[in-house]
């Protein structure tokens, strides 16, 4: 190959390498974007986490999140089971309502 050959493929495999590099640079910076936004740990070089360092501070933190979200799950299992007693009760209501109503009514044609 003569130098000018040579010249000319460099001329056109380094722009599209840039573009490559560009790329993938431009996806990793994304990528990074958007585990910081969301809360997700960076990775280093090695798979270490980089981001965030979680401190003492921050497991009783998520000790007492967790407390908490057991005792609002309790509280809403026993809102759902008055809710389902107060359901029971509004129907059984009204249902022994209509019939008692249609009864009345029967007693009327009957009584005419």
């Amino acid at each position: 190959m003569s130098p000018e050959q040579v010249l000319q493929l460099l001329g056109m495999v380094i722009p599209g390498a840039a573009i490559i590099v560009a790329i993938i640079t431009g996806g990793v910076i994304y990528s990074n974007r958007m585990k910081i936004k969301n809360g997700y740990p960076l990775s280093g070089a090695w798979g270490q986490a980089v981001y965030p360092k979680t401190t003492s501070e921050d497991g009783e933190r998520i000790k007492l999140l967790s407390q908490e979200n057991a005792e609002l799950r309790a509280q809403i299992g026993s809102l759902k089971d008055r809710l389902g007693n107060v359901e029971r009760i509004v129907t059984d209501s009204g249902y022994r309502l209509t019939h008692e109503i249609e009864a009345l009514r029967i007693e009327k044609k009957d009584v005419q």
